[in-house]
């Protein structure tokens, strides 16, 4: 009677233990939100075994820690625990482990096993009992469950650990399913962000009403061309006329699209043009595809894309309006060769000399002009190919603008010129005799469109690792309409205002835009309107004053077999049209790319070719472009640039805050992307000092990419890294905010010294460094910061 009084309270206790499973699994089934889950997940494992503090932690595919949520702790708590400099050795250990693991007493277990001292950051009584579970989904490890100080300071029972392991398994699915949910949203809203961003226009029909599902942003603009006041695009279904390439009308008045979706067409590439009674329209190239229902062969929407053929209308018109005016350009000065020619050949032997000698004259001169328009074509068809050439090195400003000067005199230039440059700017990165041809350019064109003898004024100034130069004249002046066309290749922008008979190829300032952006910098216009003048600045890469001593060229990767050096940058892209127009655009500019559409090959790749710059796209399939960056920011100190097609500003902020060196939006130009390449490994290839620096405690080795404290190794940040790396390779010298700014985040100084801020209160307390007594890192209040001398160079020299 015993036996069955006892096998009772056992199948009691069952039922209890699986009634609070299940009411546990249904818990933690009520949402999709990972975050909620998990936090379900471990709130409902510390109630089911009765502990008082839990912590859940997931990894990513990648093996790395992704998620850390806790029970029982308040916020303050949570993160002195993640913080604790034994807490990522702690919680590798047991990331590691592949069964339960039940304590009597947790701390017991860790000085058995060699593992430094954990000290809790909450309140609690030794001994502490403990209870960990994996978390495994389809036999790969998810992450893990740990629990601590079970409730009456009793101990984690066998019951509990079964308890948890069952709960554990049921967790890792509803964990799963979470995770793909988060992955589905993610890639929705990327691809909805992607559609709405498009420079095409997308409408999605319904099949069966002809109405528009969804329209994106380029579309709505397309529309709005042809809607009335106070209408909506929607509403021009009902009036729009659609005529086709072969011809054919279509009213949608007469003929509904629901009727025009059922036939099921597929129209690929086609000009159409739609138009309103009152006469406006618009034409566009059309691609049209039906989406089909899976059970029964019938359409259920209509995809159509649209892309306005305005601008290539536009395009095609100033290309044939630049070859009217070049071929005119070109007969002018051949005439008058032709002319001054015939008129020697046929003249008297006894023309006077002088005569002769003028004649000559405009021969040469003319000659002179043709080559120049020549000259010109030759160098849009240089920068149109990426094939242009320049030699950068340090060049002074005022010898620059000094040679453009005396050009633009030269060339009977009558302005006057007002010339204001500090005495102290730096040199900068320029090939000398484009960098003059661009300040000629830039003068002859203030000339023209300026009064004779108004004021040129010429200025530069240091603009964060840039020094930009300004050209200003007080002449015509521009619309903000007409601004961002005037850098456009066979555009007159401003010529309509030119004197009769000033001859001008139309090319000077694409040619100013494509040298600038090949060294490096930027160039711009801005004008107050029409009669208020016009500025022209561009910027160019300042030379390094302090930091490490940069080469004037990259360090090789790769010899090739001609004896040309090559450096070597690695693209991670899943577009496969995308990386071969970088990489073509690499081969030509003389680099040596290595290519790849998976994240998880490029780390791989990181090790094995050892490149010296990578190009990452932002959205990557299985992970963003931000989580590869952190992980090839972990291996390997290199520069990241960003490609994509996002231009949000909060975005690129978050790209450059975790470790980015530039960010270039799609679609963008071969030459500014070698521009750009060129620009990040000039700021970023460094020779870091081969001897370690070593100072108290604390040992920096640059070249093997580790910190010791006494001897224990400490793992840093890729950031907080790069920071200790600079001050220690500069110690003796105090760091300006914006240096820092610029040579760990790759940031010119906004004002925004939080992230630096951040990252040194982070290192300090890593390196168990007092800011009040410090050690290692000092503050210069209102400058900068500083580290001491390592203690060898100190020593005096035998």
């Amino acid at each position: 009677m015993k036996r069955i009084d006892e096998l009772a309270q056992e199948v009691e206790m069952l039922r209890d233990r699986l009634s609070r499973l299940s009411q546990a699994s249904l818990r933690i089934n009520d949402s999709l939100d990972l975050e909620t889950v998990l936090q379900d997940v471990l709130d409902s494992a510390s109630l089911l075994t009765a502990a008082r503090y839990g912590v859940i932690t997931t990894l990513h595919e990648s093996g790395q820690p992704e998620n850390f949520l806790s029970s029982g702790l308040s916020m303050e708590e949570r993160m002195r625990l993640w913080e604790l400099p034994e807490g990522w050795e702690f919680f590798d250990y047991l990331s590691k482990l592949q069964q339960p693991l039940r304590l009597k007493d947790f701390h017991s277990h860790v000085r058995a096993q060699g593992l430094p001292e954990f000290h809790t950051p909450m309140p609690i009584d030794l001994p502490v009992s403990f209870l960990s579970a994996p978390i495994r989904h389809r036999g790969k490890s998810v992450g893990h469950v740990f629990l601590a100080e079970k409730e009456c300071k009793r101990e984690f029972t066998t019951e509990d650990e079964e308890t948890l392991v069952m709960f554990a398994s049921q967790a890792a699915l509803v964990i799963a399913n979470a995770r793909r949910y988060q992955d589905e949203q993610r890639a929705r809203a990327s691809l909805e962000t992607l559609i709405d961003t498009s420079p095409v226009g997308v409408v999605v029909f319904d099949a069966k009403t002809g109405a528009p599902v969804s329209i994106n942003r380029e579309a709505v603009r397309l529309f709005e061309a042809l809607c009335e006041p106070g209408t909506v695009p929607e509403q021009l279904l009902e009036i729009v006329t659609v005529r086709r390439a072969d011809g054919r009308e279509i009213s949608l008045q007469e003929f509904s699209l629901s009727q025009a979706f059922r036939a099921g067409e597929i129209v690929r590439v086609e000009e159409i043009t739609i138009s309103v009674p009152d006469g406006r329209s618009i034409t566009t190239l059309i691609n049209a595809t039906p989406i089909r229902s899976q059970q029964e062969d019938s359409v259920d929407s209509f995809v159509v894309t649209l892309q306005d053929l305005t601008s290539l209308e536009e395009t095609e018109r100033l290309r044939a309006e630049f070859l009217a005016t070049m071929s005119h350009e070109l007969r002018v000065p051949l005439a008058s060769i032709k002319g001054s020619a015939a008129t020697v050949l046929r003249a008297p032997s006894t023309v006077d000399p002088a005569e002769m000698i003028q004649f000559f004259r405009i021969i040469d001169q003319q000659a002179d002009h043709m080559s120049g328009l020549i000259t010109d074509l030759l160098d849009v068809a240089r920068i149109e190919t990426g094939t242009l050439s320049v030699a950068p090195e340090p060049a002074d400003v005022a010898d620059l603008v000094d040679r453009a000067r005396n050009t633009f005199l030269s060339a009977g230039g009558k302005n006057n010129l007002h010339i204001d440059l500090p005495p102290d700017l730096p040199m900068v990165m320029a090939d000398k005799l484009r960098i003059a041809q661009v300040l000629a350019n830039l003068l002859s064109n203030a000339s023209k469109h300026s009064p004779e003898l108004s004021v040129i004024r010429v200025s530069a100034a240091r603009a964060g690792i840039h020094v930009a130069g300004t050209v200003a004249d007080e002449g015509i002046g521009l619309s903000a309409d007409r601004l961002p066309h005037l850098f456009r290749k066979f555009s007159h922008n401003r010529d309509d205002a030119r004197p009769p008979g000033t001859a001008s190829s139309g090319l000077g300032l694409a040619i100013c835009k494509g040298i600038v952006e090949t060294l490096g910098g930027r160039i711009w216009a801005d004008s107050d309107g029409p009669g208020l003048g016009t500025r022209f600045t561009f910027t160019l890469p300042a030379v390094a004053e302090t930091g490490y001593a940069a080469p004037a060229q990259p360090v090789p990767a790769h010899r090739s077999p001609t004896g040309r050096d090559r450096t070597r940058i690695l693209v991670v892209d899943d577009d496969p049209n995308a990386l071969r127009y970088i990489r073509d655009a690499l081969s030509k500019s003389g680099f040596e790319p290595v290519v790849t559409a998976d994240p998880q090959e490029a780390l791989r790749l990181l090790e094995e070719k050892n490149p010296q710059l990578v190009l990452l796209d932002l959205m990557l399939p299985g992970s963003s472009g931000i989580d590869l960056m952190n992980d090839i920011l972990s291996i390997a100190t290199l520069p990241v640039i960003f490609l994509s097609a996002y231009s949000q500003e909060d975005v690129i902020a978050k790209a450059f805050d975790m470790g980015a060196v530039d960010y270039v939006v799609k679609p963008f130009s071969k030459t500014e992307l070698a521009a750009r390449i060129r620009a990040a490994l000039r700021k970023h290839e460094t020779a870091p000092p081969s001897i370690p620096y070593r100072r108290g405690d604390l040992t920096v080795d640059h070249a093997a990419r580790s910190v010791t404290v006494a001897g224990r190794p400490l793992r840093l940040t890729a950031m907080e890294f790069r920071l200790l790396a600079e001050l220690s390779a500069n110690a003796g010298r105090t760091l300006t905010y914006n240096h820092l700014l610029q040579r760990v985040w790759g940031l010119r100084n906004n004002g925004d010294l939080r992230p630096l801020r951040t990252t040194v209160k982070s290192l300090r307390r890593n390196l168990g460094d007092d800011a009040a007594n410090p050690q290692y890192i000092f503050t210069e209040p209102r400058i900068g910061y500083r580290m001491a001398q390592s203690e060898e160079s100190e020593q005096p020299s035998p």
